[in-house]
């Protein structure tokens, strides 16, 4: 099966764990590649990094132009829905590759910002495997009761980072706060962190998130 565009970096041959980054609305997959020196990693973590490329798109209603995006702008919700199922597939395929490549499911962080965390919450609440965790910047959780209703129970508990910046005009704080909430009650292990930004990402922020990859790597 051909798997989506995608880019690897890996410092070792033989990798233990793994983080799928999704990027957001718009950009690619080398938007977070530019991140991984600032991450500071500590080197007993053997960690590959996958960056997915989402496919092109005329994503905005009334125009041609083409986006790379996860699912388009709609107010059809079960559009959005199919468009969120489809990259949501694509995402568990590169899961399975990793399995088949040693990696152990609960050695994978799905991570993703904007609309990439929409796919990463999705993809990783319904994997029939579980994961290490996810990692979810800038975003919110699609659709409550389809993932109350199609939730894996292997992943109940998983630790979920939730991150988001307190003047995000893209995706209101208020939003990824109520989803805090919801995954609380879907039995999540929340990590709730909030930052003086807009829609974007922060050094502070990039701190917690290297936390959060040896806490979930490390256990």
């Amino acid at each position: 099966m051909k798997l989506i565009d995608h880019i690897e970096v890996s410092s070792v041959e033989k990798p233990q764990f793994s983080v799928i980054w999704l990027h957001g609305f718009g950009a690619d997959g080398h938007d977070f590649e530019a991140i991984l020196p600032e991450l500071k990693i500590p080197l007993s973590l053997n960690i590959r990094f996958i960056f997915p490329h989402a496919p092109h798109r005329t994503p905005i209603p009334d125009s041609d132009e083409k986006i790379r995006a996860w699912y388009s702008i709609s107010t059809d919700s079960e559009s959005i829905g199919k468009e969120i199922e489809g990259s949501s597939d694509e995402i568990r395929f590169l899961i399975e590759a990793e399995e088949e490549k040693g990696i152990r499911p609960e050695n994978i962080i799905l991570a993703g910002f904007s609309q990439g965390g929409v796919i990463a919450l999705h993809t990783g609440l319904r994997y029939p495997k579980r994961i290490g965790g996810i990692l979810a910047l800038s975003t919110y959780l699609n659709d409550f009761d389809n993932t109350q209703a199609e939730m894996s129970d292997e992943n109940l508990a998983i630790p979920v980072m939730l991150a988001h910046g307190r003047y995000d005009e893209v995706i209101p704080i208020v939003r990824g706060a109520t989803s805090r909430e919801n995954l609380i009650r879907l039995g999540l292990d929340v990590r709730w962190f909030d930052y003086q930004m807009g829609h974007e990402v922060c050094r502070d922020e990039i701190t917690d998130i290297t936390a959060f990859f040896v806490e979930v790597f490390r256990k």
